[in-house]
């Protein structure tokens, strides 16, 4: 039995560092997006950082990306930045790869 049991809490160990892996990935690439988006807006360094910060921020309103994407959209297009829905989605893309391999060079 102790074998299983080993096997048990590997499996469950295995999982939180999994799941602690994809929080931060999700929460870099939501900053990575932050800090795209102000750029694309034009913001100031300060203004971005706090910006980056409430795109971090927005992602914790329902589950899913849904609500980042709002953010981004609805913000860019009131700073008269002419943006789409599949603009964003790439965006989030190639900011979750650029995310994931910031986290695996850092360690």
């Amino acid at each position: 039995m102790s074998t299983f049991d080993d096997r048990e809490r590997a499996f469950e160990a295995k999982f939180a560092r999994d799941e602690d892996m994809a929080f931060r990935i999700t929460a870099r690439r939501n900053k990575l997006l932050g800090q795209w988006a102000a750029a694309k807006m034009g913001l100031t360094p300060e203004e971005t950082d706090a910006y980056a910060k409430a795109v971090v921020q927005a992602d914790f309103e329902e589950a899913g990306d849904e609500d980042v994407i709002r953010k981004l959209l609805g913000d860019m297009l009131a700073a008269n930045v002419e943006i789409d829905d599949a603009t964003v989605r790439r965006a989030i893309e190639e900011q979750t790869v650029e995310a994931r391999r910031q986290l695996m060079e850092s360690k």
